[in-house]
């Protein structure tokens, strides 16, 4: 089994030799400019991750797993357009350093890039991997819309919620980890297996990524703090906030809540300390860990060699940096 480490490697070499056109400048500049960012690169790596795990050839996957990287770049350009988020990791988003249009027409050349790669996959794969991915990409896109409709609802439910991110994030997460499975030849219900395992963590990961959004450090969480309650946006903590409130909190909850035409500052500083009073951390907290321990578990039934499942396991305790 090759490390973690060592695949992360793998990938970034494989960023540094691609190339992208360079007329028209508008249209590939945004390109370069995002994916030269490099991110987490998670997707790219479950892909090694899930073919070496079955004995695949990694140097198959390594086009399969630029076109997930693509893929994920290609719906935040047009997801920062719809957030109007100005940062990502750490730098101005392309909608805000070029313009909306800009932004569109590159991500929408990047979902064309993505199947490019994909495409160069064994030919006698590609139905099962276009497949899955056709079904991903949809599914994503149902995600998005449930979220755009979280902000006119009076109410969302945590059921809604959990759909809502297993849609929009995790079913990428196992998409990608699936297609390494299927490069590698792995039996049907294997690959079904470490799905299960990606969907899970990919559950665990955005439960966390919102709960960062509110207590994260801005340096290391590469976007600035509060987005999500400047944006009124109904995740795990606010549903949570709005189902332990007492008068007192649902009062000052629903002023800062009802609009956007508040003092930003005041209305982050509000909210969170109204989460710490409330303990909705904790309880978001207690959920990531019941999604990461469900990750774990289908490891556990995955047919593969221990050392092999061992550097799986690796990944997601580092992924969510957990001591166990």
């Amino acid at each position: 089994m090759t490390s973690t480490d060592q695949l992360r490697e793998i990938i970034r070499e494989a960023f540094q030799k691609e190339t992208f056109p360079y007329v028209p400048f508008e249209l590939y500049e945004p390109i370069r400019y995002t994916i030269s960012q490099g991110g987490k690169r998670l997707r790219p790596l479950l892909v090694l991750l899930g073919c070496d795990l079955f004995g695949g050839d990694l140097n198959k996957a390594l086009s399969p797993a630029i076109a997930m990287e693509i893929f994920h770049n290609f719906t935040l350009l047009h997801d920062d357009i719809m957030d109007q988020a100005p940062i990502r990791r750490g730098k101005e988003t392309v909608y805000k350093k070029w313009n909306p249009n800009i932004a569109i027409l590159s991500g929408d050349t990047m979902l064309v890039l993505a199947y490019d790669y994909l495409s160069k996959s064994d030919a006698a794969l590609l139905p099962e991997l276009f497949s899955l991915f056709n079904r991903t990409g949809r599914q994503v896109c149902e995600g998005q819309q449930y979220d755009m409709n979280f902000e006119s609802q009076e109410t969302v439910s945590e059921s809604d919620y959990l759909e809502m991110i297993r849609l929009k994030t995790a079913v990428l997460l196992g998409c990608s980890v699936q297609t390494g499975a299927i490069l590698a030849h792995a039996p049907r219900e294997e690959a079904e297996k470490i799905y299960r395992f990606g969907e899970n963590l990919g559950l665990a990961f955005q439960l966390q990524d919102d709960l960062l959004d509110s207590f994260g450090d801005p340096e290391k969480f590469g976007k600035e703090i509060g987005g999500d309650i400047l944006c009124n946006k109904k995740t795990f903590l606010y549903i949570k906030a709005f189902e332990l409130a007492g008068p007192a909190e649902l009062k000052v909850l629903n002023h800062y809540f009802s609009s956007q035409k508040h003092d930003p500052q005041e209305k982050i500083r509000e909210i969170t300390a109204i989460y710490w009073k409330l303990n909705v951390q904790e309880y978001s907290n207690d959920l990531i860990s019941q999604y990461f321990d469900k990750a774990l578990e289908c490891i556990g039934k995955i047919d593969a060699e221990h050392t092999s499942k061992s550097e799986l396991k690796l990944f997601a305790n580092n992924l969510l940096r957990r001591d166990h």
